[in-house]
C-alpha cells in the first residue's frame, strides 16, 4: 500500500534527476493526453518553482547534500562544521528574539483591548470618581 502512495514522489524525484526539460516534456505529454493533467502538472511547476532556478530542478537538493560532504582537509572541515554551527546558533537566537518581540506585542494588544473593553463596560455616566 505504502508503494501506490509513494508514486508521486517517486515521479517527482524522477524527474527532478533529469532536469527541467523532463519537467516540460511531461507537462507536454500531459496536455496532449489528458488537457486537466497538463493544465495539473503546469500548476505545480509553477509553485512549487521549479523553473525559477536557473540551475536545474535537482541543484537545491544536490547543493544541500554537497554542502555536508568532507571535503578531505581535516582543517577545513573542523572550521566549516565550526561555522555552520555558530550561525545556527546565532539563526536560533535571532528566532528567540523574534518570538519574544511577537509576545510583547501580542501582550501590548491585549491589554489595549482589555482597557477598552472595560471603558465601554462602565455605565456612561460612571466615572472613576464616582466610585470612591
Amino acid at each position: 500500500m505504502s508503494s501506490v502512495a509513494s508514486w508521486p514522489s517517486q515521479a517527482e524525484s524522477w524527474l527532478d534527476e533529469r532536469g527541467k526539460g523532463a519537467w516540460i516534456a511531461a507537462m507536454v505529454l500531459g496536455f496532449i493526453l489528458f488537457w486537466p493533467l497538463g493544465l495539473a502538472l503546469l500548476f505545480y511547476m509553477i509553485w512549487s518553482k521549479r523553473m525559477a532556478s536557473p540551475f536545474s530542478c535537482g541543484g537545491r537538493e544536490r547543493r544541500r547534500a554537497h554542502r555536508f560532504q568532507p571535503s578531505g582537509n581535516s582543517a577545513f572541515d573542523a572550521y566549516k562544521q565550526e561555522t555552520l554551527r555558530r550561525l545556527e546558533d546565532e539563526q536560533e537566537a535571532f528566532q528567540a528574539f523574534l518570538n519574544r518581540l511577537r509576545e510583547a506585542r501580542d501582550k501590548t494588544e491585549f491589554d489595549q483591548f482589555m482597557e477598552e473593553r472595560a471603558k465601554a463596560a462602565k455605565p456612561a455616566g460612571e466615572s472613576e470618581d464616582d466610585k470612591a
